[in-house]
């Protein structure tokens, strides 16, 4: 029973502190959908794919919002058209570059300013790294979610989406098949049927040149509209996370922690289980500071915000298992290596 009251108390506390940022990165994400028009955006991006990782990476510091707010915003870019290594570029990144974050990092390790530097270094090495790496896939559908293949399809800029959904629709009519018998997820009308990608693009193509009211009443719906279909994988993935963390007892990992490999391995692993919200995850890292190493703090910092698990539920809604694998393998091992490095021959 007591066990239960903890993991519940944990869900809870994730939950509220990832909410509010999952807002804010949805309303960025309706921002971005409503006010920027994907062709002029995804022309303005650099079409090198190192350069254009390492922009993506640093786009980051406009958009203040951690693991949880960054997810819709990176969806939202792929969507638009923009470059495969700039979404993931900040995707991995925004979490850690941002203002908000640097801030908080410096308030809890102002006695160690190296920790700041790295962490920020680190980071943004890992995502233009990785998602470098990922620019190698050209077709980058067989990756990600039906719902955000279709947009893929049919880029640069959208073109005719909604007129290819009604076209889809008339020819599912023709063949007798229910629209509702087809994957994806659909608004009901007044007698039809129509795909939640569909109606998102004639939002956003009635959007152009209408006022500033009617804009602005298009971002709210669209918020909400993210808000339910994001909420509901983070509110699993809270659960899971808290699960995990009443299972899972922190001395076991703590006893880990005493050599150079050993420690980074079990801060990696509790930067994933905690799953703890990047602007306030250095004040829970420097309560280790005494008994960990400097190595497998940094571990902590820079992993913890591009991947845990409760960013995966989030990131399911995005890519597929595969591609995730690849998101948690990948800063996973180049985190390893740097921190040992730093544990080895330099701290």
């Amino acid at each position: 029973m007591n066990q239960l009251n903890n993991g519940f108390t944990l869900f809870l506390s994730l939950l509220v502190e990832a909410m509010p940022f999952l807002l804010l990165g949805v309303f960025f994400s309706s921002l971005l959908l409503f006010f920027v028009d994907e062709r002029n955006l995804a022309d303005k991006m650099p079409k090198n794919p190192l350069m254009g990782a390492l922009v993506g990476s640093m786009v980051g510091f406009l958009f203040p919002v951690c693991e949880c707010g960054n997810v819709p915003v990176a969806r939202r870019l792929l969507i638009q058209g923009v470059p495969t290594p700039v979404a993931i570029g900040f995707l991995l990144a925004a979490p850690t570059i941002n203002p908000i974050v640097i801030w908080a990092t410096w308030t809890a390790f102002h006695d160690q300013p190296e920790i700041v530097v790295l962490r920020v270094v680190f980071s943004l090495l890992i995502a233009t790294i990785v998602a470098f790496v990922f620019s190698f896939q050209k077709d980058l559908t067989p990756f990600v979610q039906p719902t955000i293949a279709r947009y893929l399809k049919f880029n640069p800029a959208l073109r005719t989406q909604s007129q290819r959904g009604s076209k889809n629709y008339q020819m599912q009519q023709q063949a007798g098949t229910s629209a509702l018998l087809q994957s994806g997820t659909y608004l009901l009308g007044a007698g039809q049927t129509m795909r939640l990608e569909t109606a998102a693009a004639e939002a956003t193509a009635s959007s152009y040149g209408k006022p500033l009211a009617a804009k602005l009443r298009l971002v709210v719906e669209n918020t909400i509209q993210e808000l339910r279909e994001l909420g509901g994988v983070l509110v699993i993935g809270s659960a899971i996370a808290a699960a995990i963390q009443v299972l899972a007892p922190r001395e076991l990992i703590l006893s880990l922690g005493a050599g150079p490999v050993s420690s980074i391995t079990a801060m990696l692993v509790l930067a994933a289980v905690v799953s703890i919200c990047s602007t306030v995850d250095s004040f829970f890292a420097l309560s280790f500071a005494s008994t960990f190493t400097s190595g497998s703090l940094l571990a902590f910092l820079v992993f913890g915000p591009m991947i845990d698990i409760k960013a995966v539920g989030l990131l399911l809604a995005i890519f597929k298992p595969q591609a995730i694998f690849y998101l948690f393998a990948l800063p996973a091992l180049l985190t390893f290596l740097f921190t040992l490095t730093l544990n080895l021959y330099i701290f």
